[in-house]
């Protein structure tokens, strides 16, 4: 089996009206909700996840998001920073998760909405109830999503609908 993290990206700044939209970094909010979750995943029962691989946007958003979960990790997983992830759409991060290798066991993807959430909620058909209408509501700046994968055909069958909402975390439902 096949587990998928997925990290958006914490709010990023507006200050600046003439900076580029991939050049915008975190607001002081998006860096405190980076924070609240970086804890939240070295706190857990069972310590952060185990990450084979992340695949991160190259939108400075992304990139400050996760240099400040990492650090729960004790050992950091393999980063790959990569452009295409940079609002590619839902259909294009499925076809770069079926690219994955299959040694990958678990993956997680930081990049943006709406591309997350559509990927998200097009990939999870069953969870807990309370759990799939929170996530079809809406998937917040630093929202974390855990799927379980049941492709049997692993990441390069993997398809809309074949996921099980395993948890769905925001830094609100933390504070």
């Amino acid at each position: 089996m096949k587990t998928l993290y997925l990290l958006r990206h914490a709010k990023s700044a507006w200050d600046d009206p003439d900076l580029d939209d991939h050049d915008r970094p975190l607001a002081p909010r998006g860096q405190r909700a980076a924070a609240t979750m970086a804890k939240y995943l070295g706190e857990r029962k069972a310590g952060p996840p185990m990450l084979d691989l992340v695949l991160c946007s190259t939108a400075v958003r992304a990139r400050q998001t996760l240099e400040r979960v990492l650090p729960a990790w004790t050992s950091p997983p393999r980063v790959l920073v990569e452009r295409d992830l940079y609002l590619c759409g839902a259909d294009a991060l499925l076809e770069r998760l079926r690219g994955l290798p299959e040694e990958v066991g678990a993956a997680m993807v930081v990049a943006h909405n709406p591309d997350l959430h559509k990927l998200a909620t097009g990939l999870a058909a069953d969870g807990p109830e309370e759990l799939m209408h929170s996530l079809h509501a809406k998937l917040p700046t630093a929202g974390f999503v855990t799927l379980s994968i049941n492709s049997g055909e692993g990441w390069g069958g993997l398809d809309w609908g074949q996921a099980m909402l395993a948890d769905y975390v925001t830094p609100r439902s933390l504070d």
